[in-house]
């Protein structure tokens, strides 16, 4: 049996912009003040707009802890949300995807574009090569993820993706269903394991 899986800081991506559905906005406020009364730390970009300020701030207001990872060069544009716990500046956005990846005992993937998914993949990714043994989530607010399931299925019939890596993660639509299969979790098999 596997023992639950410790979980105090998640790192969290999304959207800079609110999107086109009001209830994205609502899901996502929701589900970072259910991480914050967790006692779970969220790392995240550090942005103020769009539904990345939307988390933070739903987390701030309930007093739970924010730590924004920014490159430089996106805070003298002014765009880093100011009333963050601890707000950490890199070089570029490699250092940053780089100290998110380090900071985050889970990730967790909310509604969002073109760098949420780079973001998300790129985790996964990692994850299914033994880079980090952490749990990968996809929180599926009113169905936003079913199109890239139903791509991740295809890329299963298609013989480019093995079914346990789908298995591995993990897809809710609530925040307290997705913790609750988070401490469940346990790791894949590395894809390129030597058999013993």
């Amino acid at each position: 049996m596997t023992a639950p899986h410790r979980i105090s800081r998640v790192t969290v991506f999304t959207g800079s912009a609110d999107g086109s559905v009001p209830g994205y906005k609502s899901a996502a406020q929701r589900a970072a003040a259910e991480l914050a009364q967790a006692d779970i730390e969220i790392v995240y970009g550090g942005g103020k707009t769009g539904l990345m300020g939307a988390v933070a701030d739903a987390a701030l207001a309930v007093g739970g802890r924010v730590h924004g990872v920014m490159p430089r060069a996106l805070v003298e544009s002014e765009i880093v949300h100011p009333g963050l716990t601890t707000i950490e500046v890199v070089e570029d956005m490699h250092a940053r995807k780089a100290r998110m990846a380090k900071l985050g005992d889970a990730f967790v993937a909310f509604p969002g574009g073109a760098g949420t998914l780079e973001e998300f993949f790129e985790v996964w990714t990692w994850q299914q090569l033994g880079i980090h043994a952490k749990p990968v989530a996809l929180l599926n607010i009113n169905g936003f993820w079913d199109g890239l399931l139903k791509a991740i299925d295809g890329m299963i019939v298609g013989g480019f993706l093995r079914p346990q890596y789908r298995d591995s993660l993990i897809v809710e639509s609530t925040m307290p269903k997705l913790l609750e299969q988070m401490a469940a979790w346990s790791e894949p098999e590395v894809k390129w394991a030597k058999a013993s």
